[in-house]
């Protein structure tokens, strides 16, 4: 493994850090990689019970995909990017330990999918999560299928298409943050949640989690396929290579500027 994964246990308790915090750890493939086998070893680790998954440093849990890596797709490497995606979304969907997300910043695209994908969230009130790829010329296949099985299809189609950022408030009334606490209190209630589900009969929490992981599969199973005929035709025509350079062109002008 990289040190874009960090581990760590506390009694019962599994920590994984995702750790890029100088670019918002965003998401690459060798760090994707690393968090499926992060996740395996504390599967197969009979001692741990529960599982928090946060981010490195106090701007971002994850500012979603590293669009320097995204922008020299073609077809073919979109499809393989699609691949790695359903492997760490399906190794998530399929543990049998309780997850708790400890939000940290901003959880953007991909990251704001990943924290869905846990089972509880803890946030402050600086966090913002949502479903911006749009703005960077990626389409949404995945993000819309998580989003609509917790949050409907209104306001998915509003995540989605506006490519806004729902505030910590807005998450919380609508269940996507289930404790706000203020910033430095986030690690500590999630280490206490994460301690709370431990305790919880292992049998019965493995087989809630599986149930609810079959009631959600058909739907899983079509976003893949449509993410794959929609990544395909995306990359293939060039807009998110060339809308992916302008929104990194005007990023670093920026950061120039300040």
């Amino acid at each position: 493994m990289t040190d874009f994964i960090l581990t760590e246990t506390r009694g019962p308790v599994g920590i994984i850090t995702l750790n890029r915090p100088n670019v918002l750890n965003a998401w690459n493939k060798a760090m994707r990689d690393d968090l499926v086998v992060a996740f395996d070893r504390m599967e197969a680790d009979e001692s741990i019970r529960a599982i928090i998954l946060t981010g490195a440093g106090d701007r971002a849990f994850g500012a979603g995909q590293d669009l320097n890596e995204t922008k020299s797709f073609d077809a073919d490497r979109a499809e393989e990017w699609v691949a790695e995606w359903e492997r760490l979304y399906n190794r998530m969907r399929s543990l049998s330990k309780a997850l708790v997300v400890a939000l940290n910043g901003v959880a953007a695209g991909s990251a704001f999918q990943v924290a869905l994908l846990g089972d509880l969230r803890v946030g402050h009130p600086g966090v913002r999560m949502g479903q911006p790829e749009i703005n960077s010329g990626i389409a949404s296949t995945t993000g819309p299928w998580i989003m609509k099985e917790m949050i409907g299809l209104a306001r998915t189609m509003d995540l989605t298409l506006t490519g806004r950022l729902m505030d910590a408030e807005e998450c919380h009334a609508i269940g996507l943050i289930n404790r706000l606490v203020p910033q430095d209190r986030v690690m500590a209630e999630a280490l206490e949640l994460a301690g709370e589900l431990a305790a919880k009969p292992p049998v019965a929490m493995r087989l809630d989690k599986q149930r609810f992981r079959e009631m959600t599969e058909a739907g899983f199973r079509d976003c893949l396929a449509a993410g794959v005929r929609i990544q395909r035709e995306a990359y293939a025509s060039g807009e998110p290579a060339r809308m992916m350079e302008e929104f990194l062109a005007k990023r670093a002008a920026r950061k120039t500027a300040a």
